[in-house]
């Protein structure tokens, strides 16, 4: 009987108990019920569990982890005809961080555990970097940056060898990570106008709902105009065709551009390349920005060359063949310089650098509706901002619009 209670301690609840520990802050978020308390100490108990839970149970935390951050990415799969596979894209996810955090199995030693769950802060498996450890931190009393998580993970280690009384030097040396808040960086004296849309993916494509969307996208735009702003953002794929081959439109954005400067998302073709871009108008002048980091099995197949086309044309029927530019776009509006970064982009380390205050971020969060994923999102802006100072003026279809710092 002991052996059985047990088995169902490591097997089940120090799994569940860590999962949730780890994943608290997400759904905490999403239900706008966000405490810092609870973050801290949610977070905290499951990078103890970690730790020293018996190496039995880090995989099956490591499953359910996986699931509890990453179970909306196969809604997307549905658009592609594949609504089938979303499960088994959920269960995959899972397996994959099974695998991730059961490395930390392959020890009993605290501070061995340590090391393995620093260094996994620098590998994104598929080349998808949405499962950082550190994110757990982004609402919380513990400061996000490297070495605070370090000092985290080695206080929380220290603790195995230390005694009675002694045991409190472990927590002064997690003191030591503590991060009373984030000012609020400057504003740029430029008057911006993001557009929230809530358009469904089983419509946005429709080419008989095509009419109204434009229509839609021009009336935002002028009441933008109207309302006296700089600059009016809309989402990723707010004109959902290649508006390169559509002069018509391009000439009445750059009549309006004479009024207020315009960045909308849409689609671009060239020499037989698709590009998933950003159309930035101002006094008539037009800026194509280009993305320049894809989304994995979304935008591009993360697999060797032999499979990624067999996979390509076979399951996505060739939906995953867009191309990037070699470097992100800048433009300047009232003498202040902004960085364009695409949906998955703005979660992305490469696109904030320290000569970039500002980012314009767009989306198109309707692939993932209803879920997390916004949230997520979200989470991560909100971390590379703060570790860069940074601020991002986001436009999104289906969640996730606003300012973040």
């Amino acid at each position: 009987m002991k052996l059985r209670s047990a088995a169902l301690i490591d097997l089940f609840y120090l799994p569940l108990a860590i999962a949730f520990g780890f994943s608290a802050f997400i759904y905490i978020e999403h239900f706008g019920l966000t405490s810092k308390l609870v973050n801290t100490a949610a977070a905290l108990g499951a990078l103890y569990g970690m730790l020293y839970a018996p190496r039995r149970t880090l995989p099956i935390a490591g499953f359910l982890i996986g699931l509890l951050w990453c179970y909306w990415i196969g809604f997307s799969f549905q658009y592609y005809g594949l609504g089938w596979a979303t499960e088994l894209v959920a269960l995959g996810f899972g397996i994959v961080y099974l695998l991730f955090f059961g490395i930390l199995g392959l020890t009993s030693n605290p501070l061995i555990r340590a090391v393995l769950l620093f260094a996994l802060t620098f590998v994104w498996p598929m080349d998808f970097n949405w499962m950082q450890p550190e994110l757990i931190f982004v609402e919380s009393y513990i400061g996000i940056q490297k070495w605070q998580f370090a000092l985290v993970l080695f206080a929380l280690a220290a603790a195995y060898w230390l005694r009675g009384w002694k045991k409190g030097l472990s927590f002064l040396i997690l003191i030591a990570a503590y991060e009373p808040g984030y000012t609020q960086p400057a504003m740029p004296d430029v008057k911006i106008k993001l557009v929230s849309t809530d358009i469904s993916q089983d419509f946005k494509w429709q080419r008989e709902r095509l009419y109204t969307t434009v229509r839609e996208n021009f009336d935002a735009i002028d009441q933008a105009i109207a309302e006296g702003y700089d600059l009016v953002v809309l989402p990723e794929s707010a004109f959902p065709l290649f508006l390169n081959r559509e002069r018509e439109l391009i000439e009445q954005l750059k009549e309006r551009s004479a009024h207020i400067a315009i960045l909308t998302g849409t689609l671009h073709e060239e020499n037989g390349l698709n590009y998933n871009v950003a159309y930035y108008f101002n006094n008539g002048e037009v800026t194509v920005a280009k993305k320049t980091i894809l989304v994995p099995f979304g935008e591009y197949i993360p697999l060797p060359e032999f499979l990624r086309e067999w996979v390509n044309r076979e399951v996505f029927g060739g939906g995953s063949d867009f191309v990037t530019a070699d470097k992100p776009t800048d433009f300047t509006l009232k003498g202040v310089m902004f960085r364009n970064a695409i949906c998955y982009e703005a979660t992305r380390a490469e696109l904030y650098t320290s000569e970039v205050r500002y980012l314009i971020g767009i989306s198109n969060n309707g692939w993932f509706k209803p879920s997390i994923e916004p949230t997520v999102q979200n989470l991560l802006i909100r971390f590379y901002a703060r570790k860069n100072n940074t601020v991002v003026f986001h436009a999104a279809n289906g969640g996730g619009s606003g300012i973040v710092y």
